[in-house]
């Protein structure tokens, strides 16, 4: 089904706002904003809203915005103008990653157990834990430490011990990505169940 340009503007909107305010719930409000059609029509950068609703189906422009937030160092920051130019690149990429999801958190959980295990991982007594360190030093992807999450519930944990800027801003995003993430989670306990055995 395709969308219409100020649909695609308010999508756009509620995005933002899902990643960037804690409170706001991008699937509470179905996806929608306050926006106004006057409001829209005075924007510059009208004619984008009009190409994407017009290049892509309902769920894929979700899926085009969605990429481009989950991608950005901080989404609050995130304008326009770079999705303009290099939108369509993130999303393809995030579209490489997400079809390979599942090999490649078995590839990158094999990397991070091959030299620390799980407990030591997690571990915050020494200020940032590893599975941190890892994701920010870009040896994991945001769908790793998203799973990871779905897993080990560990986000809590960290909010608590770790007061620091660099944790608040991950911590948020994966909260804001999980319920993007369908995964069946048996089948990622599984694998990792296969990657520390076949480790030991």
């Amino acid at each position: 089904m395709k969308v219409t340009p100020f649909e695609t503007y308010q999508t756009y909107l509620s995005m933002k706002s899902h990643f960037t305010n804690p409170k706001f719930d991008f699937f509470k409000y179905g996806g929608k904003s306050r926006a106004t059609m006057s409001s829209f029509n005075k924007r510059k950068d009208k004619y984008w809203f009009e190409k994407t609703s017009r290049k892509y189906s309902d769920e894929e422009v979700l899926d085009f915005l969605l990429a481009n937030f989950v991608n950005a160092d901080t989404p609050q920051n995130l304008w326009i103008g770079e999705i303009i130019n290099s939108g369509e690149r993130t999303y393809a990429e995030w579209m490489k990653r997400r079809q390979s999801m599942t090999y490649i958190f078995k590839e990158q959980s094999e990397k991070l157990l091959s030299e620390t295990d799980l407990e030591k991982l997690f571990s915050c007594s020494k200020g940032h834990p590893l599975v941190l360190k890892r994701y920010l030093g870009g040896e994991i992807s945001l769908e790793t430490l998203t799973i990871l999450e779905k897993v080990f519930s560990f986000v809590k944990n960290f909010d608590k011990k770790l007061d620091d800027p660099v944790w608040e801003s991950v911590s948020l995003k994966i909260k804001k990505y999980i319920p993007f993430i369908n995964i069946n989670v048996f089948n990622y306990k599984k694998i990792l169940k296969e990657v520390v055995n076949h480790g030991s």
